[in-house]
């Protein structure tokens, strides 16, 4: 008799259990009806014609958020480095815009030009492996606006796009996505951003701010600011000793070929997919020696 009892109210209790278990199935099915946020479908399709290498260029954290950014305020298309002109068209598309033709894609150059022979030091750098170490040491090297050839940009690619030759960053254009990584990766700011115009482009591939004769003192191969370029071209300006360039309005010509055979230091050079080659192989990375 107790047996029974008991199976009885083991009964009861997965009964009463099987039913609560049902009307909270239910409440939690109703809820999710009531309380679903739609999602945009375009946010899916932004997001298929995406790099999704979430390299953050786009000011997002990902291309996912960016995907969605764009959904919200279609201003934002165009933030797409890698993605370029291309994937722009492809998210108006998606939106039903038009959108006007150009914006050149962004891709880095090195305002620097002096490998470690064209290089003076004022002593051995023996510390931590990295140019941000470096660069906060007095007198490592002579040009206080040079390259110092540690590898902090190196680090910051994840496309393998970057690599120290003899003491020289230099982009490989080939894997370069323009995602600005090894830009803001630079202690001294000597890589920039530029809009590619043409491929290759011209480039004033020195930083240095001190008068011609210490210029020459500190450097074999750096701008001197003897404005013999902006003589050729109205392309080019001097400021602050340095010769700069109007990248944006860069287009080959007579002038600008002349300016650039002109510079006694030869510190305008070919930068791009297209240009000669800087030098032979790389030396052994800055992550593999660090």
């Amino acid at each position: 008799m107790i047996a029974e009892i008991m199976i009885l109210d083991v009964l009861r209790a997965a009964g009463l259990m099987l039913g609560l278990g049902g009307l909270f199935a239910v409440v939690l099915l109703v809820a999710s009806i009531k309380l679903k946020v739609e999602t945009d479908p375009k946010i899916d399709q932004v997001y298929a014609v995406l790099p999704k290498i979430d390299c953050g260029t786009c000011g997002y954290a990902g291309c996912a958020a960016y995907a969605q950014a764009v959904i919200e305020d279609p201003a934002l298309i165009g933030r797409c480095s890698p993605g370029g002109p291309t994937v722009s068209g492809k998210i108006a598309a998606v939106l039903n815009l038009q959108i006007s033709e150009g914006g050149a894609p962004r891709r880095p150059v090195v305002h620097c030009h002096a490998h470690k022979k064209d290089k003076t030091y004022y002593a051995l750098y023996d510390g931590i492996f990295d140019c941000t170490s470096a660069n906060a040491q007095p007198n490592v090297q002579a040009c206080a606006f040079g390259c110092l050839g540690y590898g902090d940009c190196v680090r910051r690619c994840r496309f393998d796009a970057l690599h120290i030759i003899d003491g020289l960053s230099v982009v490989d254009y080939d894997k370069c996505t323009g995602c600005g990584a090894c830009a803001a990766g630079c202690p001294r700011n000597l890589i920039e951003m530029v809009p590619f115009t043409q491929d290759p482009i011209l480039v004033v591939a020195c930083s240095n701010k001190e008068n011609g004769k210490t210029a020459r003192s500190q450097c074999q191969v750096g701008c001197i600011g003897c404005g013999l370029c902006k003589k050729q071209s109205d392309l080019f300006s001097i400021t602050d000793n340095l010769a700069r360039m109007d990248y944006a309005k860069y287009e080959p010509s007579q002038a600008t070929e002349t300016a650039r055979q002109k510079c006694p230091t030869q510190v305008i050079v070919f930068r791009g997919k297209n240009a000669p080659a800087q030098t032979t192989e790389p030396l052994q990375s800055a992550a593999a020696s660090s």
